[in-house]
């Protein structure tokens, strides 16, 4: 199958794409910049928000993986305007099938970015094409950027009462590379990671991990979406869910020594020095989840 990603250069696109590639896919991304190919992923420049290149991007796919996003601070520009953009040229092009990434409790919490999320569903539902949804928690790597952003504080604002179930994104990549493969779902599916933590918990791990030591100052942050997450509404059930935990990412257990010294001598794939997202230097697909304007020189 010839699949097109959006938001190819997000941290999610940074694990699907090699997923997709693996599974004898071909890719094609879309992308803000010029980018030459490499890694047999075909790079197509355009832009979601004016429509420029999006229309020979979607030509001859099979399928579209749609993980582009304006953010928290976007105000919706791609998840609203840009996902009806692409589903009207999409369809123009006989696109068979539409994944569109959003975030667990959508439906439940229609607050802030997640009020734009919800009505990009709602488009790619009312689409005519065929079509999945897939909701998911916080990723791992995701928390702990926005964790390292508060390293410099002499201390950290820690509000216990917010749950979080982080999920790896290479398991959501897993995930989202079997559904791309598989027919239309024509349903909402949900998946998050293994197991349900405080925040409180949440930092005690990153700061141990960290090698850091900060005092944690009590806040409770106000507004409708924490509200939300403080009574359980971003969480999820569904099965099935992701194996490696937030622990495990962080610190991820010593292997069992046997003859092979290869086996002996490599590190955990989960372990953050080790992904791509967090290391510039070895960084292949890298960037922002939020989606910028392009700029012009």
């Amino acid at each position: 199958m010839r699949i097109l990603v959006t938001g190819a250069t997000g941290t999610l696109g940074g694990a699907l794409v090699p997923a997709l590639l693996k599974a004898g896919h071909e890719v094609r991304a879309l992308s803000r910049a010029k980018r030459e190919d490499r890694g047999n992923v075909d790079w197509i420049w355009g832009d979601l928000i004016s429509g420029n290149g999006v229309e020979e991007a979607v030509r001859d796919v099979d399928a579209i993986a749609h993980l582009a996003t304006s953010g928290r601070k976007g105000r919706g520009a791609v998840d609203v305007p840009g996902t009806r953009t692409l589903l009207i040229l999409a369809r123009a092009a006989g696109v068979p099938h539409v994944l569109f990434t959003s975030m667990a409790g959508t439906d439940r919490a229609a607050h802030g970015h997640l009020r734009d999320k919800l009505e990009a569903e709602r488009l790619v539902m009312e689409s005519g094409l065929g079509w999945t949804i897939l909701r998911l928690t916080p990723f791992h790597q995701w928390l702990h950027r926005r964790l390292s952003d508060l390293a410099s504080l002499p201390v950290l604002p820690v509000d216990r009462s917010l749950p979080w179930q982080p999920v790896h994104t290479g398991e959501v990549a897993t995930r989202a590379a079997a559904l791309l493969s598989a027919a239309p779902a024509e349903r909402e599916i949900e998946f998050g990671g293994p197991q349900v933590i405080t925040t409180e918990e949440l930092v005690k791990v990153w700061l141990r991990a960290s090698g850091l030591r900060r005092p944690c100052v009590p806040v409770r942050y106000p507004g409708r979406l924490y509200a939300a997450q403080r009574a359980g509404h971003l969480l999820t059930d569904a099965a099935p869910k992701g194996e490696i935990s937030w622990h495990d990412y962080l610190l991820p257990p010593e292997p069992i020594l046997s003859d092979d010294f290869a086996t002996e001598h490599t590190a955990s794939p989960t372990s953050p020095a080790t992904q791509p997202e967090l290391d510039p230097d070895l960084r292949v697909y890298g960037g922002d989840d939020g989606y910028e304007r392009p700029t012009r020189s």
